[in-house]
């Protein structure tokens, strides 16, 4: 039977702690910063003469900050996931299996909570 906590040492715990809160910082200052963006085209877009072209533009680039915020609220989740996960004891184990995630996995992508194996498979789930 696999243990559920971590085997990763005390010193690597903390400074990937320490990387995830720098990460959830930066990812919700990028959030509300886009938000702010989106207001801001929206209230162009409801003042003064209408351009379709230009319009259209905007609204494009609307419907794609919206999926960046996504993703990046996507992230913010599996950051503040990772973080529960170094509160519990089991940071470095999947959520799926328990399996020890790699180090190196950990340090490319401090936020990940399932083995790069298990994410593809979650992955070609997804596809129609």
């Amino acid at each position: 039977m696999t243990s559920k906590t971590s085997t990763l040492d005390p010193a690597f715990i903390d400074r990937q702690r320490d990387q995830l809160t720098r990460l959830r910082a930066a990812l919700l200052s990028a959030a509300e910063g886009k938000r702010a963006d989106e207001a801001h085209i929206k209230s162009e877009v409801d003042q003064g003469p209408r351009e379709y072209e230009d319009e259209a533009q905007r609204l494009a680039m609307l419907e794609l900050e919206g999926d960046l915020v996504r993703r990046d609220l996507n992230r913010l989740a599996r950051v503040d996931r990772a973080l529960r996960k170094i509160e519990e004891g089991t940071y470095g184990r999947s959520d799926l299996s328990g399996q020890q995630i790699p180090r190196e996995r950990l340090q490319a992508i401090p936020e990940a909570v399932c083995t790069l194996a298990e994410e593809k498979a979650q992955e070609r789930q997804r596809r129609p």
